[in-house]
């Protein structure tokens, strides 16, 4: 039995296939897209919905001819963005994605598109598939032919599949905002009262179903949010085990079977199986440190990766002085998700440790402070802490300190999943329990090897 899973990220499609019993990967594909366009204001960050496609496409036929043809295929992407197709199922718009700033541009005064949108209720930000959409629709550039939108790994699974009306599980539709999560849909009454057009709502799932066959008949399920599928194929239990993610942005999630109220940066969000994932999103997260790496790369005049240079000098310090001793960085210098306009700072510079070594350890320290803080407040929400802690994503992969310093904090040993392309193979993983390969999800998470 073999296995496929695909993620539609910021930067880069991974396509995976993997072994349906013992679980390990047999072939892979991690392909940089090059999929920005110019938008058209300098706060747009869209993406070429084709371009993601027909990359995706080459890949999965790659793989393909190399393993064999998959026996299901299981799909994740980017969360929070959207697409507009057209009664076809073809793409009509580029695709607006999480990163996207025109929810902050000011729709009336004093009050910017992401705030207004709040009165809705559920969560909204600049980047959420409906406030996107708001804006576009205010803005008159929403394009005629469009009659439903998509998120941009649905989509690519409708292209897959041939199929032309799009529909989105409630994850992905939680992840576009002003979403009731105790009812499983959006606060449709509120946001009509405020105007929006929700005639271009694609129908909600409330599981990961199949959406189609290919034409060769695999089984290709709907899409998974890229942090639900990143947990997915990263824990094997799920309400026990806290998740550090960090990649371009950070993340942490611990499952929970109950709902809980939350605000500021910890969301509840819907995830599988009836149960829901706790999560904290830092937008710099490992985009801070790769800042920092530039800036030692501006200052020394050199186009060499500076990385292992920074580690040593870092735990030159640490030995030397202690983490207490380094400068106190506070890594929100994109902003949070309920303050777009925060901004970080330094703190605790002395004579004693104006060094290089004192800023990174600096700049570790305040990417995992950023995510332990909103933990604790999990914690506090749910009355339980985790026993168990796991790291994914490049930022922690690639930086041996950081681990140590996360176990530090956390008074646990980190577990790092076998498999580097976590979210693909979530997605893959789900997908047997989708096409009834499986039984349900433990049985599927089985299967997850740690290094």
């Amino acid at each position: 039995m073999r296995i496929m899973g695909i993620d539609i990220g910021t930067t880069t499609i991974s396509v995976i296939m993997i072994d349906g019993e013992s679980g390990e990967a047999i072939g892979t594909r991690t392909i940089a897209h090059h999929g920005f366009l110019e938008g058209h204001i300098q706060a747009s960050k869209v993406q070429d919905p084709q371009k993601l496609y027909q990359i995706t496409k080459t890949a999965v036929d790659e793989l393909t001819e190399e393993c064999g043809a998959p026996d299901s295929i299981g799909l994740t992407g980017q969360m929070h963005g959207m697409l507009y197709v057209d009664a076809e199922g073809n793409a009509v718009s580029p695709a607006y994605i999480w990163q996207d700033g025109c929810g902050n541009e000011m729709l009336e005064d004093g009050v910017t598109y992401a705030e207004y949108m709040k009165k809705a209720g559920g969560a909204a930000a600049s980047g959420y598939g409906l406030i996107s959409h708001f804006y576009l629709q205010k803005n008159g550039m929403i394009p005629k032919e469009a009659v439903k939108m998509s998120t941009i790994s649905d989509y690519i699974g409708m292209k897959l599949c041939g199929r032309k009306a799009p529909v989105i599980a409630v994850d992905m539709a939680a992840s576009w905002g002003c979403f009731d999560l105790e009812k499983g849909d959006f606060y449709r009454e509120a946001l009509e009262a405020l105007g929006v057009d929700l005639s271009y709502l694609p129908e909600i799932l409330i599981e990961h179903e199949i959406m189609g066959h290919t034409e060769a008949g695999i089984p290709v399920m709907v899409s998974l949010g890229d942090n639900q599928a990143s947990v997915l194929g990263s824990v094997n239990d799920l309400c026990n085990t806290v998740l550090l993610n960090v990649g371009t942005g950070s993340q942490i999630s611990v499952g929970t079977e109950s709902f809980v109220e939350c605000e500021g940066s910890v969301e509840l969000r819907p995830c599988v199986e009836g149960t829901k994932l706790l999560v904290g999103c830092g937008l710099c997260g490992g985009r801070a440190y790769a800042m920092l790496e530039q800036f030692y790369r501006e200052v020394c005049g050199t186009e060499d990766s500076l990385y292992a240079q920074m580690e040593n000098q870092a735990r030159a310090f640490l030995a030397e002085s202690g983490k207490d001793k380094s400068w106190k960085i506070k890594t929100t210098f994109s902003g949070t998700r309920s303050n777009p306009k925060e901004r970080g700072k330094i703190e605790n510079i002395g004579i004693e440790n104006f060094n290089p070594g004192a800023m990174t350890v600096g700049m570790i320290g305040g990417i995992l402070e950023e995510l332990q803080e909103m933990y604790l407040a999990m914690c506090e929400k749910t009355g339980n802490k985790a026993v168990s802690l796991v790291g994914s994503g490049n930022g922690i992969r690639r930086n041996t300190l950081m681990r140590e310093l996360a176990e530090e904090m956390y008074g646990m040993k980190m577990k790092i999943p076998a498999c580097k392309e976590e979210a693909a193979y979530g997605a893959a993983l789900y997908s047997m329990v989708a096409a009834g390969l499986v039984k349900n999800l433990a049985e599927a998470q089985s299967r997850i090897k740690y290094e």
